[in-house]
Formats: structure tokens, C-alpha cells, sequence
């Protein structure tokens, strides 16, 4: 393992999947009341943030502090890494790149942290982009670089039933959460530039679970694509849009299938239940 890959948990990687492509994945932490847990299982569950929500109990997320990264960096030094390549969220969604940063200046071997300027599964594209890289007898730079271009070239649109669950984390202004209240709209949201951005507001769940569709098929254009749809407690909502969008995309997708899936602890605790995700991220 000359370049080793390391993640945090946002990235909505499975754990069997990471561990297959050697991905190394640093948990964020979810604060429940007083209780602290960390992301994936064992600790803070989506179905437990989704509860906790709904009975509107005191619910944070906290990044990971630079000792973390750094005692995930040594480790794969010990394992034969000579090199690491660090894929993260957002920088302006979370503190965790900057950890990242941090604990490159000490780790006992060249460090690069990637600011993929993306959520959720866009970020765990990244970072199978460069695990790819590096399968291939790749560099660290050349991985890093695979990383960046998968994340500027996905879309991340989403769906949420209210914006107050945002407005509640600071990730969207106030104003917009009272504007979408008082019209009784359904916003549709995307990732722009590292940042929840507003992208149309529909009257009614259905038509924009409808536009949500047209969307993610626009995004993906006539080139192959990974495309993943993700939920925070609307599980069959979730399956009928993935249903759509394997049909619709079955030539974009070349054999592959639409992952479908519900969303990880911490981004959930941001957009509440209801919620539903579509991440459209070309092959390239």
C-alpha cells in the first residue's frame, strides 16, 4: 500500500466496500442530548438520528480533531503506506478538512488533503476515484487530482420537506427557511461551490420528487455516470425514484446499478427526515 486513501464518514461509503478498495474512513461525531456518538454502526445510526429529530431533541455534529486523522495517518503508515491521499467533505459544510490540514503537517509521511467541495456520496465517488488511481499504480498527486476532478464534475441535488432542519445548523440562511414556511413550498436544494444552494421551490412533494428526476437525468448527460439516491427515514420514496432512474439511465449506467440507500447519521441531522438525495457523478 504505497498510497493509502483515507475518508471520513459523510463520504456514505459501505464498510465493505471501503475496506475491499482499501479506503480508510475516520468517523464524524453526532451529539444526541448529551450523549456523543460516532458515525456508522454501533453508534449513531440514521434510524436514530431520524428519531431523535422527530421527537425534536437537541441533535449536533461535531468533525473529528486533527489527533484522529493523524492516529488513521500512522496507522497506515504501519501497514506500508509511504504516502496519503485525505478526501473529505466540504470545507465550508465542516471543520474536517481543516483537521485534515492540521494533521498533515505532523504525520510521518507526504500528506495531501482534498477539499472535494461536496456531501455525501459525491465525496465517496472522490474517493473510489482515487482508489482507482491508485489500483493503478498511480501516484498520490495523480489520485488527488482524480479526486478533485469526480467532485467538480458531480451534481448533488436533494430534496428536503422542510428547511428548518438547515436553518437550525446554520447551512441556509433564516430568511430562506421562513420564505419556503410561509409559501408552503418544497424546496429543491444542490451543492454549489461547497454550499447548500437553493435550485427551485415546487408546490407539492410529488412534483418535486418529479423535478428531482428530470434533473438528476439532465446532470447526467449522454456519457457513463454513477448515480446514487439517497433517504433519511422515506425508504419508499427512495425506491420508486431509483426504480425511475435505472430505467431512465439504463445506457448512462453501462450494467452498473443505481445505489439506493439511507443517509449517513451526520448529514442527516441536518436535513431532517424525509429527505431524498440524488448524487449523479460521471465516469471519467
Amino acid at each position: 500500500m504505497p498510497v493509502a486513501i483515507v475518508t471520513d464518514s459523510t463520504a456514505s461509503l459501505p464498510p465493505e466496500l471501503a475496506a475491499e478498495r482499501g479506503i480508510l474512513v475516520v468517523p464524524l461525531q453526532v451529539v444526541i442530548g448529551a450523549t456523543v456518538y460516532d458515525e456508522g454502526e454501533g453508534g449513531a445510526t440514521p434510524e436514530l438520528v431520524a428519531a431523535a429529530l422527530k421527537e425534536w431533541k437537541p441533535v449536533s455534529t461535531s468533525r473529528p480533531g486533527p489527533r484522529a486523522l493523524l492516529e488513521v495517518y500512522e496507522r497506515a503508515v504501519r501497514d506500508g503506506a509511504t504516502a496519503i491521499v485525505s478526501v473529505h467533505l466540504s470545507g465550508d459544510m465542516s471543520g474536517t478538512y481543516e483537521s485534515a490540514q492540521l494533521a498533515a503537517r505532523d504525520a510521518s509521511v507526504p500528506v495531501i488533503p482534498v477539499d472535494t467541495r461536496q456531501v455525501g456520496v459525491a465525496t465517496g465517488y472522490a474517493a473510489l476515484a482515487a482508489a482507482d488511481v491508485v489500483a493503478a499504480g498511480g501516484t498520490a498527486e495523480e489520485a488527488a487530482d482524480a479526486a478533485r476532478a469526480r467532485a467538480a464534475a458531480s451534481s448533488s441535488l436533494f430534496y428536503v420537506d422542510t428547511l428548518e432542519y438547515l436553518r437550525r445548523g446554520g447551512r441556509i440562511g433564516a430568511a430562506a427557511a421562513l420564505l419556503g414556511g410561509a409559501l408552503a413550498v418544497k424546496p429543491l436544494l444542490q451543492i454549489e461551490d461547497g454550499r447548500v444552494a437553493s435550485l427551485e421551490r415546487v408546490r407539492t412533494s410529488a412534483r418535486a420528487l418529479s423535478r428531482l428526476e428530470e434533473l438528476a437525468v439532465q446532470a447526467a448527460g449522454d456519457g457513463p455516470v454513477d448515480v446514487c439516491v439517497a433517504h433519511l427515514a422515506s425508504p419508499e420514496r427512495a425506491g420508486q425514484l431509483t426504480e425511475r432512474l435505472a430505467q431512465r439511465l439504463e445506457a448512462n449506467l453501462d450494467g452498473r446499478e443505481v445505489w439506493c440507500g439511507e443517509l449517513g447519521a451526520v448529514l442527516g441531522a441536518h436535513v431532517g427526515p424525509g429527505m431524498i438525495a440524488v448524487c449523479v457523478a460521471p465516469v471519467l
